[in-house]
């Protein structure tokens, strides 16, 4: 039989360590002299979960001459994620929407003769809303006409 098959490892659960037992496996590494390999076999860890580990407080020591200290790295997870968040926003946003199909304030009378407005539907020379209304409501026979 071949090596290959006995030696098939079933893939480890993930686990979660609070701080202090990282703080405990870290300080056995770094001030107690022992090896990453020594001391991730004793507790029963990955060596690349332990050295991450290491790395971190030595960064952290160092305040991120070494590398990002924690606060740093927690930082630009939050701004990787809120940047993430807003070319979505942005890219969401770019996309015209069905409903408008005109930016137009534009508004179109019928001077027919037929309706409220007798023909013609002169409102020309009014220079905004605060005119033109007045104008319109002249033109309709509605409201008080100033002699």
């Amino acid at each position: 039989m071949s090596r290959m098959a006995k030696t098939t490892k079933s893939r480890r659960q993930r686990r979660q360590f609070d701080d202090a037992f990282k703080a405990q496996a870290v300080a056995l590494v770094v001030d107690g002299g022992k090896s990453v390999g020594g001391v991730a076999r004793d507790l029963d860890l990955t060596e690349t979960a332990l050295r991450r580990w290491v790395k971190q407080a030595e960064a952290d020591r160092t305040h991120g001459r070494t590398g990002l200290t924690t606060l740093e790295r927690e930082e630009l997870a939050r701004l990787r994620k809120e940047n993430r968040e807003l070319r979505t926003e942005r890219e969401i946003l770019k996309k015209p929407r069905p409903s408008s199909r005109s930016t137009s304030s534009e508004v179109r009378l019928d001077c027919r003769g037929e309706g409220l407005f007798p023909s013609p539907c002169d409102v020309s020379g009014a220079r905004g809303l605060a005119e033109w209304i007045p104008r319109v409501a002249a033109a309709a026979g509605i409201g008080a006409h100033h002699t």
